[in-house]
Protein backbone atom coordinates (compact mmCIF):
# COMPACT_ATOMS: atom_id res chain seq x y z
CA UNK A 1 0.00 0.00 0.00
CA UNK A 2 1.79 3.70 -1.23
CA UNK A 3 2.06 6.10 1.20
CA UNK A 4 1.11 9.97 1.21
CA UNK A 5 3.58 12.36 3.09
CA UNK A 6 1.70 12.51 6.31
CA UNK A 7 1.79 8.88 6.88
CA UNK A 8 1.78 6.36 9.54
CA UNK A 9 3.09 2.81 8.79
CA UNK A 10 1.59 0.09 10.59
CA UNK A 11 3.72 -1.97 12.57
CA UNK A 12 2.89 -5.77 14.06
CA UNK A 13 1.84 -4.22 17.26
CA UNK A 14 0.28 -1.03 16.02
CA UNK A 15 -2.23 -2.84 13.02
CA UNK A 16 -3.01 -5.85 16.72
CA UNK A 17 -4.38 -2.29 18.56
CA UNK A 18 -5.89 -0.98 15.76
CA UNK A 19 -7.66 -3.93 14.80
CA UNK A 20 -10.99 -3.29 17.10
CA UNK A 21 -13.93 -2.13 16.31
CA UNK A 22 -14.23 0.69 18.83
CA UNK A 23 -10.47 1.91 17.63
CA UNK A 24 -10.61 1.68 13.91
CA UNK A 25 -13.71 4.15 14.41
CA UNK A 26 -12.29 6.78 16.56
CA UNK A 27 -9.13 6.74 14.63
CA UNK A 28 -11.33 7.87 11.51
CA UNK A 29 -13.40 9.92 13.44
CA UNK A 30 -10.51 11.81 14.54
CA UNK A 31 -9.32 12.19 11.11
CA UNK A 32 -12.84 13.63 9.89
CA UNK A 33 -14.07 15.71 12.71
CA UNK A 34 -10.43 17.15 13.93
CA UNK A 35 -9.84 17.17 17.75
CA UNK A 36 -12.22 16.01 20.35
CA UNK A 37 -11.95 15.13 23.95
CA UNK A 38 -13.55 10.98 24.94
CA UNK A 39 -16.67 12.61 25.74
CA UNK A 40 -17.75 14.07 22.51
CA UNK A 41 -16.62 10.89 20.89
CA UNK A 42 -18.37 8.86 23.13
CA UNK A 43 -21.67 11.06 22.10
CA UNK A 44 -20.85 10.30 18.55
CA UNK A 45 -20.88 6.81 18.25
CA UNK A 46 -22.78 5.72 21.04
CA UNK A 47 -20.71 4.31 23.43
CA UNK A 48 -19.07 5.23 27.00
CA UNK A 49 -16.84 7.86 27.92
CA UNK A 50 -14.82 4.82 30.46
CA UNK A 51 -14.13 2.87 27.39
CA UNK A 52 -13.35 5.53 24.67
CA UNK A 53 -10.88 6.94 26.92
CA UNK A 54 -9.07 3.41 27.43
CA UNK A 55 -9.12 2.67 23.65
CA UNK A 56 -7.98 6.26 22.97
CA UNK A 57 -5.13 5.43 25.02
CA UNK A 58 -4.44 2.13 23.38
CA UNK A 59 -3.96 4.01 20.21
CA UNK A 60 -1.88 6.40 21.66
CA UNK A 61 1.01 3.85 23.09
CA UNK A 62 0.96 3.02 19.31
CA UNK A 63 1.51 6.55 17.81
CA UNK A 64 -1.64 6.53 16.25
CA UNK A 65 -3.59 9.58 18.16
CA UNK A 66 -2.08 11.98 20.22
CA UNK A 67 -2.70 14.26 23.31
CA UNK A 68 -3.15 17.90 21.82
CA UNK A 69 -2.07 19.05 25.31
CA UNK A 70 -5.18 22.33 25.24
CA UNK A 71 -8.01 20.11 27.18
CA UNK A 72 -9.60 21.76 30.09
CA UNK A 73 -9.19 20.28 33.34
CA UNK A 74 -8.91 16.57 33.34
CA UNK A 75 -10.60 16.15 30.06
CA UNK A 76 -8.01 15.49 27.38
CA UNK A 77 -8.56 16.76 23.69
CA UNK A 78 -7.43 14.00 21.08
CA UNK A 79 -6.07 14.02 17.56
CA UNK A 80 -5.47 11.82 14.96
CA UNK A 81 -1.37 11.76 15.01
CA UNK A 82 -1.17 11.39 11.23
CA UNK A 83 -3.79 12.40 8.21
CA UNK A 84 -3.37 8.31 6.99
CA UNK A 85 -1.58 4.94 7.84
CA UNK A 86 -0.09 2.46 5.52
CA UNK A 87 1.43 -1.24 5.43
CA UNK A 88 3.20 -3.71 3.66
CA UNK A 89 1.89 -7.25 3.71
CA UNK A 90 5.28 -8.69 3.61
CA UNK A 91 6.10 -7.02 6.96
CA UNK A 92 3.22 -8.44 8.74
CA UNK A 93 3.43 -12.21 7.81
CA UNK A 94 6.10 -13.06 9.81
CA UNK A 95 3.69 -12.06 12.91
CA UNK A 96 0.91 -14.69 12.96
CA UNK A 97 -1.01 -12.35 15.61
CA UNK A 98 -0.37 -9.34 13.16
CA UNK A 99 -1.47 -10.93 10.14
CA UNK A 100 -4.70 -11.95 11.74
CA UNK A 101 -5.10 -9.06 12.87
CA UNK A 102 -4.58 -7.04 9.37
CA UNK A 103 -7.19 -9.70 7.59
CA UNK A 104 -9.90 -8.39 10.28
CA UNK A 105 -8.82 -4.74 9.63
CA UNK A 106 -9.28 -4.97 5.79
CA UNK A 107 -12.55 -6.51 5.30
CA UNK A 108 -13.44 -3.81 8.37
CA UNK A 109 -12.75 -1.51 6.41
CA UNK A 110 -14.38 -3.00 3.12
CA UNK A 111 -17.30 -2.63 5.20
CA UNK A 112 -16.86 0.67 5.77
CA UNK A 113 -16.24 1.73 2.40
CA UNK A 114 -19.60 0.11 0.83
CA UNK A 115 -21.37 1.35 3.98
CA UNK A 116 -20.26 4.95 3.14
CA UNK A 117 -20.80 4.25 -0.64
CA UNK A 118 -24.31 3.18 0.40
CA UNK A 119 -25.12 5.98 2.30
CA UNK A 120 -24.29 8.51 -0.49
CA UNK A 121 -26.47 6.21 -2.92
CA UNK A 122 -29.67 6.80 -0.33
CA UNK A 123 -29.06 10.44 -0.24
CA UNK A 124 -27.47 11.38 -3.48
CA UNK A 125 -30.85 12.65 -5.55
CA UNK A 126 -31.00 15.64 -2.51
CA UNK A 127 -27.86 17.17 -3.93
CA UNK A 128 -27.17 19.51 -7.17
CA UNK A 129 -26.90 17.80 -10.42
CA UNK A 130 -23.88 18.94 -10.78
CA UNK A 131 -22.50 17.07 -7.50
CA UNK A 132 -24.31 14.15 -8.29
CA UNK A 133 -23.03 13.94 -12.18
CA UNK A 134 -18.98 14.64 -10.47
CA UNK A 135 -19.28 11.41 -8.27
CA UNK A 136 -19.78 7.87 -9.43
CA UNK A 137 -17.95 4.70 -9.12
CA UNK A 138 -15.99 2.65 -12.29
CA UNK A 139 -13.73 -0.12 -12.28
CA UNK A 140 -11.18 -0.96 -15.15
CA UNK A 141 -9.33 -4.33 -16.00
CA UNK A 142 -4.76 -3.48 -17.03
CA UNK A 143 -2.32 -6.10 -17.63
CA UNK A 144 0.84 -5.80 -15.27
CA UNK A 145 2.81 -7.44 -13.02
CA UNK A 146 3.83 -6.40 -9.41
CA UNK A 147 6.68 -3.47 -10.30
CA UNK A 148 4.31 -1.93 -12.51
CA UNK A 149 1.32 -2.16 -10.56
CA UNK A 150 3.02 -0.65 -7.64
CA UNK A 151 4.07 2.67 -10.01
CA UNK A 152 0.40 2.31 -10.94
CA UNK A 153 -0.35 3.20 -7.30
CA UNK A 154 2.30 5.74 -6.85
CA UNK A 155 0.94 7.74 -10.07
CA UNK A 156 -2.78 7.83 -8.61
CA UNK A 157 -1.24 8.35 -5.29
CA UNK A 158 0.61 11.17 -7.09
CA UNK A 159 -2.48 13.08 -8.38
CA UNK A 160 -4.30 12.71 -5.29
CA UNK A 161 -1.23 14.46 -3.54
CA UNK A 162 -2.06 17.49 -5.90
CA UNK A 163 -5.67 17.87 -5.00
CA UNK A 164 -4.99 17.33 -1.65
CA UNK A 165 -2.42 20.20 -1.76
CA UNK A 166 -4.44 22.72 -4.08
CA UNK A 167 -6.43 25.55 -2.32
CA UNK A 168 -10.34 24.43 -2.05
CA UNK A 169 -12.50 26.26 -3.98
CA UNK A 170 -15.50 28.17 -2.21
CA UNK A 171 -17.42 25.94 -2.76
CA UNK A 172 -15.55 22.67 -2.33
CA UNK A 173 -16.82 19.51 -0.21
CA UNK A 174 -14.37 16.59 1.18
CA UNK A 175 -15.07 13.49 -1.62
CA UNK A 176 -13.54 10.14 0.02
CA UNK A 177 -11.90 8.02 -3.00
CA UNK A 178 -11.58 4.51 -2.36
CA UNK A 179 -8.69 2.24 -4.05
CA UNK A 180 -8.84 -1.68 -4.15
CA UNK A 181 -6.17 -3.26 -6.49
CA UNK A 182 -5.92 -6.64 -6.92
CA UNK A 183 -6.02 -9.73 -9.33
CA UNK A 184 -8.56 -10.65 -11.34
CA UNK A 185 -8.10 -14.55 -10.98
CA UNK A 186 -7.15 -14.23 -7.17
CA UNK A 187 -7.74 -18.23 -7.32
CA UNK A 188 -4.54 -18.38 -9.97
CA UNK A 189 -1.58 -17.87 -7.78
CA UNK A 190 1.97 -17.19 -9.98
CA UNK A 191 3.31 -20.88 -9.11
CA UNK A 192 0.73 -22.39 -7.26
CA UNK A 193 0.14 -26.19 -8.02
CA UNK A 194 3.27 -25.95 -10.37
CA UNK A 195 4.67 -29.77 -10.47
CA UNK A 196 8.12 -29.94 -9.03
CA UNK A 197 10.93 -30.15 -11.61
CA UNK A 198 13.99 -32.85 -11.49
CA UNK A 199 17.42 -31.98 -11.18
CA UNK A 200 17.90 -32.12 -14.59
CA UNK A 201 14.73 -29.19 -15.19
CA UNK A 202 12.35 -32.29 -15.58
CA UNK A 203 8.75 -32.24 -13.93
CA UNK A 204 8.97 -35.04 -11.65
CA UNK A 205 5.80 -35.91 -13.06
CA UNK A 206 6.98 -36.53 -16.21
CA UNK A 207 10.15 -38.59 -15.55
CA UNK A 208 9.95 -42.25 -15.27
Amino acid sequence: MTAPQDDFRLTPEAVKVLAHPLRSRLLGALRRGGPATATTLANALSTNTGATSYHLRKLESVGLVADTGDGAGKQRLWRAATSSHSWERSELAHDEDAATALGWLERDYLRLFTTDFGHWLDVAEAWPADWQDATGQGDAWVTVNPEQLQALRRDIDAVLERYRDAEPAPDARRVHFWQAAFPLEPDDAPGAGAPEAGPDGADEEDRS
